[in-house]
C-alpha cells in the first residue's frame, strides 16, 4: 500500500475555541459546525486542551433543569490531549484509534493545530485504499 498522510484527509476547517470562550457558546459552535470536538488553544496558537460535544453534557443537562448556562470551556476541556502528527502515515493513526476510544484527534504541525483527524474519515479511507 503507498504510504498516505494524515494531512491528506486531515479535516481543516474545524472549529477551534479558546478557554475563555462561554460553554454555551462553545456547545453551539459544535453542533452548528458538525464536529464531535474542537481543539482549545493558547492566545498563541498552542494546543492546551480539546472540547467534545459529550464534555457539553453535564452543563447542557444542569441548564435543561436550572434554565441557566455556566462555566466556560476552561472548566469542561480535556486538558491531556491524544494528537497525531499532520505529517504521519494514516495507518498509524488507524491503529492509535484502535488503542484510543476517541473519535477524533488534533493533527498538530511544529505545536500548532492544523486540522482534526476523524476516526469516521479514516475508516473511509481505509475501505477505499485497502
Amino acid at each position: 500500500m503507498t504510504a498516505y498522510l494524515v494531512r491528506e484527509i486531515v479535516r481543516k476547517d474545524t472549529p477551534v475555541l479558546t478557554p475563555e470562550t462561554p460553554i454555551r457558546r462553545a456547545a453551539a459552535v459544535l453542533v452548528d459546525a458538525r464536529s464531535a470536538a474542537a481543539p482549545v488553544v493558547s492566545d498563541d496558537g498552542e494546543l492546551i486542551g480539546i472540547l467534545s460535544q459529550k464534555d457539553c453534557f453535564i452543563t447542557a443537562l444542569h441548564a435543561s433543569y436550572h434554565h441557566e448556562w455556566k462555566g466556560k470551556v476552561a472548566d469542561m476541556m480535556t486538558r491531556s490531549v491524544v494528537t497525531v502528527d499532520f505529517e504521519d502515515e494514516v495507518i498509524r493513526s488507524a491503529e492509535m484509534f484502535i488503542q484510543h476510544p476517541h473519535r477524533v484527534f488534533p493533527a498538530l504541525q511544529s505545536g500548532h493545530v492544523e486540522g482534526l483527524l476523524y476516526r469516521s474519515d479514516v475508516l473511509a479511507f481505509l475501505m477505499r485504499h485497502g
